[in-house]
């Protein structure tokens, strides 16, 4: 059974579940929140507070208040910034987020939930249009080096790495920095020596004049794989790469990984001597495992992983061309090849699919169309119908006429549906693999053609030919413009008096 994850808001029906969490969390010092005091947090700062769950129990949370920036005291106690832990300092015109909790039960640290509460809290940050994050951190290690170092002595060599305390080496990848030494923070605090530091992360995109809270994420990171065929040595080998693009595009806090269609091809090469149709049967027989290890890495590195394509043997024997969204909660969904070409019936049988659909995500409604089922318009018109703002292709093309066609059609969709369209392919050559010998590919994000959009209707695209990672922003704020006051405005402007799309029967309902 898969771990479902789940980053979300605390409730007060959680209350039982933290308190228990955060005795498994502290079990030396045996503290925990007061019903009341979670329930007010709730009450004055829902957005603030944050819980991870797998399988729905609570495994890790983050609570957090607004405060004066200009008022925070430079040498303060927990006990002042949380008024004597009765959060009147709460104050929703302040202009920092102060961190007062975060932990990660035992059994789950190592798995980057801190890292998803940090993220989530920089989220907030910048949505509310905040100056700063700021919380007072613990060193829990420099008890066994007071007599010898100061706490600013002590940072130092942290950060050199001559010591290592993993508290503090975490919150310096994350970006946080030490602003000052707090002395007698957290009285009794006996491992920090009665000190901690006040750590601070700046908000770049802080702007001074008064903007409106944003009620939901609008800049989505895209992170694309040109993917490099090359032999490996078995599935182990090849994932090798894959973890090492994964983690690539998760330091960059990318939102989504997308991979290429059939890129796994090259585990063909050990069934080379088969005819085509018995050798892409075999590569079925990894789709499973396959799928397992990116769901595995997608909550791992909480990023949403599309995973290309690969052979499936459908229900009836066949076989199809399917791949899978993974979302970095754990939760799966899986998406099919409609149109095969006449290359893929010929050599491997493969068959259409029937199944399309939009993907909720926490970054909006996506699709996924795999490489020749770009070329048909009506697929992309569907799924923009059900409220679709980011397409994702993954292609495999042999020449550049190929390619040319996928990349093409690919920028009419973005034009006719207005949305943005994420397309990546593989390139390199694979002597010893049948139908798979060239690949030509130059990976891309293309938008609409109007003002906002860059005139080429090209946000990004990688070198051709070469293995590399597109990392690209966009934001859906600008469809939501377009979509109202463009240029032309072509979904708005179709004659459903004259003619319709619909597929009924193919499409789940929303």
């Amino acid at each position: 059974m898969n771990e479902i994850i789940e980053l979300r808001h605390l409730q007060n029906t959680d209350y039982e579940a933290v308190k228990a969490a955060m005795l498994q969390a502290y079990p030396q010092m045996g503290s925990y929140w007061r019903r009341e005091q979670l329930a007010r947090l709730v009450t004055i700062f829902p957005e603030g507070q944050f819980v991870v769950t797998v399988n729905n129990e609570v495994v890790a949370a983050a609570l957090s208040l607004i405060v004066d920036h200009a008022k925070l005291a430079n040498d303060h106690t927990f006990q002042q910034v949380t008024g004597d832990y009765t959060f009147s300092t709460h104050d929703p015109a302040g202009d920092t987020l102060y961190g007062i909790e975060v932990f990660v039960v035992p059994a789950m640290r190592g798995r980057r939930l801190a890292r998803r509460l940090y993220d989530a809290r920089k989220e907030l940050c910048e949505r509310l249009n905040l100056r700063a994050i700021n919380f007072g951190a613990r060193i829990a290690g420099y008890h066994a080096y007071q007599d010898t170092l100061s706490p600013k002595e002590y940072v130092r060599q942290v950060k050199d790495r001559a010591i290592v305390d993993p508290a503090l080496n975490f919150q310096l990848a994350n970006d946080f920095h030490p602003v000052r030494v707090l002395r007698n923070y957290l009285p009794g605090d006996e491992a920090s020596g009665d000190y901690a530091l006040l750590m601070e992360w700046d908000n770049m995109l802080y702007d001074t004049r008064p903007v409106p809270p944003v009620a939901q994420k609008t800049q989505v990171r895209l992170g694309l794989v040109q993917w490099q065929m090359r032999l490996y040595d078995g599935l182990d080998d090849m994932f090798q790469q894959v973890e090492y693009f994964v983690d690539a595009l998760a330091s960059y806090r990318a939102d989504f990984a997308l991979f290429p269609e059939l890129f796994h091809g090259p585990l063909m090469a050990e069934t080379n001597e088969l005819a085509e149709i018995d050798a892409i049967r075999k590569l079925s027989q990894f789709s499973d495992e396959i799928l397992a290890r990116f769901t595995k890495l997608a909550v791992q590195y909480h990023i949403n992983i599309i995973t290309g394509s690969m052979p499936v043997v459908g229900d009836d024997g066949h076989l199809l061309n399917v791949g899978y969204l993974c979302r970095r909660n754990g939760s799966v969904e899986r998406y099919e090849k409609i149109h095969v070409t006449p290359n893929e019936a010929k050599y491997w049988a493969l068959r259409g699919g029937t199944r399309l659909q939009t993907f909720d995500t926490d970054c909006g409604p996506i699709g996924v169309l795999i490489c020749y089922d770009s070329e048909f318009p009506e697929l992309a018109r569907l799924l923009a119908d059900q409220g679709m703002n980011i397409l994702f292709i993954p292609f495999l093309t042999d020449t550049q006429t190929a390619y040319s066609r996928v990349r093409h059609c690919a920028q009419a969709r973005a034009i006719e549906n207005e949305c943005y369209v994420a397309m990546a392919g593989s390139v390199g050559n694979l002597p010893r693999v049948k139908n798979m010998d060239i690949q030509y590919a130059q990976s891309a994000v293309l938008t609409p053609c109007d003002f906002a959009f860059p005139n080429t209707g090209v946000k990004s695209e990688a070198t051709p030919n070469t293995e590399m990672i597109l990392v690209t922003d966009v934001d859906l704020t600008i469809l939501d413009r377009l979509r109202h006051s463009g240029s032309v405005q072509n979904l708005r402007n179709r004659r459903h008096d004259i003619y319709q799309l619909s597929a009924a029967e193919m499409m789940p309902k929303h």
